[in-house]
């Protein structure tokens, strides 16, 4: 079985339901937007947070904790500002135990 890359394995699983409608849709944003039941700008915010996500997998010398704080910030689960410290937290814990 082929490995997933890591852009696609961090992402949730309506991430990839998206990406999966928005090329059965031929990238077409209007008709993501009528299919979801959206306005096109919604539909650009959620396709601009997706591309953060994905550029965020990209950043390789993450750690997994890191890539997941940040994932969720983009995904408004955390504000900037909890995200920066839980961020901040983290790699203070991490230095004291090195």
């Amino acid at each position: 079985m082929r490995h997933l890359p890591q852009w696609l394995d961090m992402l949730a699983d309506d991430d990839i339901a998206f990406i999966r409608n928005f090329v059965v849709q031929s990238g077409s944003l209007k008709k993501m937007a009528q299919m979801y039941q959206v306005s096109y700008p919604t539909m650009r915010m959620r396709l601009d947070h997706l591309i953060r996500k994905i550029e965020l997998a990209d950043d390789a010398e993450e750690d997994s904790f890191v890539m997941l704080i940040k994932s969720m910030a983009i995904d408004e689960r955390y504000d900037v500002e909890t995200a920066r410290e839980l961020l901040e937290g983290y790699r203070k814990n991490k230095e004291e135990q090195s």
